[in-house]
């Protein structure tokens, strides 16, 4: 069920939400790298290459995915729980009656909240972008969304990359090493080994997030659920629940360690854009701090 402080927090980042897409700001060095440019170029391929009809969004933030689509002649729908995103959403998308009834509010983790969107039956297509992270149960979540798609239809679901922590050599390294790689390990040697990472990683990096970048009021990403996840974990988990065709779409590259940017932010940045040009395969795994899991509902 929807949790307060997650539609707060976005409640409180949908004024300027867009500029995560933001083209023009891609080479400018005091603004936030728009990560999310790239993804819906993803995105716009998969949909046109698949011949995508109509689309459903769980999450739709301010609205770019959806005008994207609809400018590309495809037919849009969604929800989201933040009352102001689904706001920015239907003004972008017209404001009117025909945007009112295809964007709504909705929670994906009770189907009760979004029914009426399907009373024209299941789609085509199903986006799902920063939502994974906020759920509690993943498995419900994805049978949900599998629920809203026909059989032969594409889902296009973002995930944070839990393996990206073996190279971000931060507090994040010691979480993974420690809670997910070492797991069977005896505990005296976990503890070995957690004092010596601490001495070699940065540990005070990331700085957490606690408080909402707009409103000092509100909580932070980091204060809220915010799950990263294992690649190898969900392509098997979406075999397991009924998709086939699943590919591993890499995005947001970080050519050094995310520390190292102080140091040259201009040569980071345009290493980092140059990298997702390059779409480098593996590499991704490691150095990606998102991946989208494109797949196929199995008729």
């Amino acid at each position: 069920m929807e949790d307060k402080n997650i539609s707060a927090y976005y409640d409180s980042v949908a004024d300027n939400y867009e500029l995560q897409y933001a083209r023009d700001n891609l080479y400018d060095t005091k603004l936030v790298y728009p990560a999310n440019y790239f993804r819906l170029q993803l995105l716009i391929n998969s949909f046109i290459e698949n011949k995508v009809k109509n689309v459903i969004e769980v999450g739709v933030g301010e609205g770019t995915p959806l005008i994207t689509l609809a400018k590309a002649g495809i037919e849009v729908s969604g929800f989201d729980i933040s009352e102001e995103m689904v706001k920015k959403s239907r003004k972008i998308m017209g404001d009117g009656l025909l945007a009112n009834e295809k964007i709504i509010w909705g929670d994906i983790e009770d189907p009760l909240t979004y029914a009426s969107l399907l009373k024209d039956g299941q789609f085509d297509g199903l986006i799902a972008m920063g939502v994974m992270p906020h759920v509690k149960n993943d498995i419900q979540v994805i049978r949900n969304m599998k629920n809203l798609v026909k059989p032969g239809g594409k889902v296009f679901i973002e995930f944070r990359n839990k393996i990206f922590s073996l190279f971000s050599f931060n507090r994040y390294t010691h979480e993974f090493i420690i809670n997910d790689l070492l797991t069977d390990v005896s505990p005296d040697l976990k503890e070995l080994v957690a004092i010596d990472l601490m001495s070699r990683l940065e540990m005070d990096k990331p700085t957490p997030r606690l408080k909402s970048e707009n409103d000092e009021n509100v909580v932070g990403y980091d204060s809220i659920l915010s799950k990263f996840h294992n690649p190898f974990e969900i392509e098997e988990l979406f075999r397991s629940e009924g998709f086939t065709d699943t590919k591993i779409l890499w995005y947001h590259y970080h050519p050094a360690p995310p520390f190292l940017e102080a140091e040259n932010s201009e040569l980071y940045r345009a290493e980092s854009i140059k990298l997702e040009n390059e779409s480098s395969g593996w590499k991704g795994y490691f150095l990606c701090s998102a991946f989208v899991l494109e797949a196929t509902k199995i008729y």
